[in-house]
């Protein structure tokens, strides 16, 4: 592969000293030596390890993975393409090729790693593949493009395409809202097959599997509101016009079978039915918004 000096090889760590300078190595041995890496305060001594291996390291000013890869392409990236990952060994230097080329050839602006094309015996609990699972149905779903694996850290993908993108999340979050927008500012991207191995013992996992796991999820469901607004104001939508007819019910039956009159819950039941078909309207009124707003962007990139 060629223009190798044209990649930045990006890396956001916490507490990685066991494990970072073996992934800067793997890294120098493909031919990749513009390794950055992105520090958020670790209390060990992954800055100096970092250093020692040959990388150039730049503590972050706030703190999460998201906040840190926003901040390395704006402020430390000076290559055109970008390969990101974590680094706690759990990706292999190997698969570079693999992400980079659609990059250079021009086939995709980008590229997400599939770990589930080679996931290694202990590499994932049932229960984060499980998770896994969930949200990539939910984003396939919602955003009606099916990625694999939209919560993979190893990615690749170039300048242009990153500063189309609008990111706000600071943690885990990242790799999720980038698939969003990906679709959204339908960026070609690419899924290639890559290896996913077993964190090593000594390497303490940063990401809680609960706590992360749902923000991601409601990240995923919010970011719906621009690219799917149907599905978002329509979900909310159904839910309040089905609890107004339940409780409409209710009021209903207890007329007929007790002659007991619940006057306010009927006006609640009544206002629940109609926010929810005003939601379901204003759903397909923004629907059709959005659409026209891509078809006019694409229109004004063909010129």
């Amino acid at each position: 592969m060629d223009d190798r000096a044209d990649v930045c090889v990006l890396i956001p760590t916490l507490n990685e000293g066991e494990t970072i300078g073996d992934v800067i190595d793997g890294f120098h041995e493909q031919g990749l030596e513009n390794v950055l890496v992105v520090d958020g305060h670790s209390s060990d001594d992954t800055v100096s390890v970092a250093r020692e291996h040959g990388a150039r390291v730049v503590t972050q000013t706030g703190s999460g993975k998201g906040q840190a890869v926003r901040e390395a392409v704006d402020r430390y990236v000076d290559a055109p393409y970008v390969l990101m990952l974590d680094g706690d060994g759990t990706y292999r230097p190997e698969d570079a090729d693999a992400l980079l080329d659609p990059l250079l050839s021009g086939r995709a602006d980008h590229v997400i790693g599939d770990r589930f094309a080679d996931l290694r015996d202990g590499a994932m609990t049932g229960m984060h593949r499980f998770g896994n699972g969930v949200v990539n149905r939910a984003f396939s779903f919602v955003h009606g493009r099916n990625l694999a694996d939209i919560l993979s850290g190893y990615r690749a993908f170039t300048r242009d395409s990153f500063d189309r993108m609008r990111l706000s999340s600071d943690g885990f979050e990242v790799e999720t809202e980038m698939s969003v927008e990906c679709v959204k500012n339908d960026v070609a991207t690419a899924v290639v097959p890559i290896s996913y191995l077993p964190r090593p013992d000594e390497s303490d996992a940063n990401l809680r599997s609960f706590r992360d796991g749902g923000r991601i999820l409601l990240t995923l469901y919010m970011l719906a509101k621009t690219n799917n607004p149907f599905f978002y104001f329509g979900s909310i939508g159904v839910v309040s016009s089905l609890f107004g007819v339940a409780l409409g019910a209710y009021v209903g039956v207890e007329w007929v079978t007790r002659h007991v009159s619940h006057e306010i819950l009927a006006v609640v039941a009544a206002f629940a039915i109609l926010f929810g078909v005003q939601l379901l309207m204003f759903g397909v009124l923004s629907d059709l918004i959005v659409t026209l707003h891509r078809e006019q962007l694409r229109r004004i990139d063909e010129e």
